[in-house]
């Protein structure tokens, strides 16, 4: 379907149902595919939305636009378009520092954040140098091969996941290539973000190489010292597709201790 945020036709996935759903944010690079293995094992309990982040997959590629604070507000737009009274944010990568910075905002009907191999929400620890050859990670079939096989994958992926991430990557625009190397991963919200008064899960993959698990240590879990953190063994950067069955399996446990705790609240 295609939800209209000020002009900007946002392409999402509404999957299952439940009391509770889940919004799914991907990757730099990625689109809502990420998610599917995930989905599909959450969403005979869970309505499971996920959006194409603007620039991604099916959604429109404005011109400009591209900040940490956009992503959040697409987010929060289509939760409210579906009339979510009770939700848990789901952001990897890129997606998860937008679900930080949404979540310090307060959103009604927010019960918690599960953060994938999430973006920190200060400032990504590269040198320009490194800034210019991203640019290029997905300017042709055999750049975008190369990132898979030297920064983002950290565990060998089936034939047909691998051809979807080629494909997502390609047709990334230029405005949200840009956008995330010049602005997204250069601002700092740890201030906003250390206000998050949700539960948070933190999952990280020991070989990732774009956010090291140092990166999860030292600039994620000191905003949210009460999260619970788990790292997956022989796993990269593209949790949502090394290993859809594990994090799909945390997320479904993360969910019912927070049902849980709910209902002893309620009595």
């Amino acid at each position: 379907m295609k939800i209209d945020h000020r002009g900007i036709e946002l392409n999402v996935q509404d999957i299952g149902t439940g009391n509770t759903a889940l919004v799914f944010l991907h990757h730099w690079g990625g689109s809502s595919r990420t998610w599917g293995a995930v989905i599909e094992q959450l969403s005979p309990r869970y309505r499971c939305i996920a959006i194409d982040a603007r620039g991604a997959g099916g959604s429109d590629a404005p011109a400009s636009g591209y900040g940490t604070a956009d992503h959040a507000g697409d987010a929060r737009a289509v939760i409210q378009a579906l009339g979510l009274s009770r939700y848990l944010l789901v952001g990897h990568s890129m997606g998860g520092k937008a679900s930080q910075l949404l979540a310090s905002q307060r959103p009604t009907g927010l019960a918690g954040v599960a953060l994938v191999a999430s973006s920190p929400p200060s400032p990504m620890a590269i040198d320009e140098a490194q800034r210019v050859q991203m640019k290029k990670a997905y300017a042709s079939r055999e750049a975008v091969e190369w990132t898979l096989d030297h920064v983002l994958l950290g565990s060998p992926v089936a034939p047909d996941v691998r051809e979807m991430l080629i494909d997502d990557a390609l047709r990334l625009s230029a405005p949200a290539t840009s956008g995330w190397l010049d602005i997204g991963s250069r601002e700092d919200f740890g201030a906003e973000v250390a206000t998050v008064d949700v539960p948070v899960l933190i999952l990280a993959g020991e070989l990732d190489r774009v956010d090291p698990p140092e990166v999860a240590r030292q600039h994620i879990v000191p905003r949210h010292p009460a999260a619970a953190l788990h790292f997956l063994p022989g796993k990269g950067h593209l949790l949502p597709v090394e290993a859809p069955a594990e994090v799909a399996e945390r997320i479904d446990d993360f969910a019912q201790t927070l049902d849980a705790a709910r209902a002893a609240t309620r009595g």
